[in-house]
């Protein structure tokens, strides 16, 4: 699944590192400036190797870019799928000292209490919901799309797939959290996805995202959609990172849910 998945967040090196959460240590500041913060660069793409007739949508985490996913999904591709990693764009986040890197929207904290971006949050949903309708103009419907995402990334696709009135295949929630959850009903949602498929996955040594709060995103997701469709795995020893059996459960994930129609 591409190398350096397993790759630790370096959190224990020098002075107050700037906490990452990025799948790949490596591939975390090998994003360029290049133009101005408003165009961010093309996403990382794995084209389908004969005609696309589905997509997953994929957000990496916080101060990382979509290549080194772009690189995982290569690993576990099938010919008929197109995987489309973009790249958030630069912005100061308070948890960093607002220090300026790739982020969908702001992070103040990593407490169930800590305070959201919710307008940061609501805008990147929409910026997703374009990607997706992107997709549909170029000929894959919406319920041919699984969105997914790391960390941050995982928290947004989340939030957007529970927000959008486009029909998804489904989610894979990585390392993550459900963002504004109070904004949520009690109940089931009203939406056209109530009965989407979630892969929720999360190590059970992660240091950054506690695997308390996963858990309680897979409960609160249980009574949003149908709880048939929630599946949460854990992965022993991982700490915020990936591991190879996760990438095969993802693969086992989107080729059940977008199988070939040809």
């Amino acid at each position: 699944g591409g190398p350096g998945l397993a790759a630790r967040t370096p959190l224990g090196q020098g002075r107050c590192p700037p906490v990452r959460f990025a799948s790949d240590a490596r591939s975390q500041w090998s994003w360029c400036m290049c133009g101005n913060n408003m165009s961010a660069p093309l996403p990382a793409t794995v084209p389908a190797v004969r005609k696309a007739t589905a997509a997953v949508i994929f957000l990496h985490g916080l101060g990382d870019t979509g290549h080194g996913w772009a690189e995982a999904f290569a690993g576990i591709r099938s010919s008929h799928i197109k995987y489309i990693c973009p790249h958030a764009p630069i912005m100061p986040v308070t948890l960093n000292m607002n220090m300026a890197m790739p982020s969908w929207f702001d992070i103040t904290g990593l407490l169930p209490e800590s305070q959201e971006d919710e307008p940061g949050i609501k805008q990147a949903a929409e910026n997703v919901k374009a990607l997706i309708e992107q997709e549909v103009k170029n000929g894959i419907p919406s319920n041919r799309i699984i969105l997914g995402g790391f960390s941050q990334g995982g928290a947004l696709s989340l939030y957007t797939a529970l927000t959008t009135q486009q029909k998804l295949a489904g989610v894979t929630a990585l390392s993550c959290w459900l963002p504004l959850r109070a904004s949520f009903p009690q109940g089931p949602i009203s939406g056209v996805n109530r009965d989407i498929s979630i892969l929720q996955c999360h190590g059970d040594c992660d240091p950054l995202v506690p695997l308390m709060f996963a858990s309680l995103t897979a409960e609160k997701l249980k009574t949003l959609v149908n709880p048939a469709n929630v599946t949460f795995k854990t992965y022993e020893g991982m700490m915020h990172s990936s591991c190879q059996q996760e990438m095969m459960d993802i693969k086992q994930f989107i080729d059940k849910l977008l199988p070939p129609v040809d």
